[in-house]
Parts: structure tokens; sequence; C-alpha cells
């Protein structure tokens, strides 16, 4: 594998934040903010999931997260 190759395909880390952020944005996060929330690893996906489906707007709930 050349070095191209190595440096363009994304690391297990940037694919999770990307598939944290795709589950924030289809709950309804803004992709700005999914994206900020899904590159914390302190953020708990579920409790940032459950806060929106439970009625909490998400620039709320991003303050409770964060």
């Amino acid at each position: 594998m050349s070095t191209v190759e190595t440096e363009l395909r994304p690391t297990e880390q940037e694919l999770v934040e990307r598939w944290r952020s795709e589950e924030l944005q289809r709950a309804g996060y803004p992709q700005e903010l999914a994206e900020r929330l899904a590159m914390r690893a302190d953020v708990d996906l579920h409790r940032a999931l459950d806060l929106v489906r439970d009625g909490c707007a998400p620039q709320l709930a991003a303050d409770i997260l964060l």
C-alpha cells in the first residue's frame, strides 16, 4: 500500500466519529453541533440521543452534555 493510500484511508476513530455524527443528525441535531458532540469521547451517545428523543432541544441537550 502506498503512502498516499494510507493517508486517504480514514482512521478507526474518524469512522466512529462519523458514525456518531450521523446518528446525532438522524436524531435531530444540526450537522455542526452533531460533529462537535461526535468528536467528544466523554459525551454519552445514548444519553445525547435520549435527551432529544424525549423532547429536549438539541442546543439545550448539548449544553447539558458538555
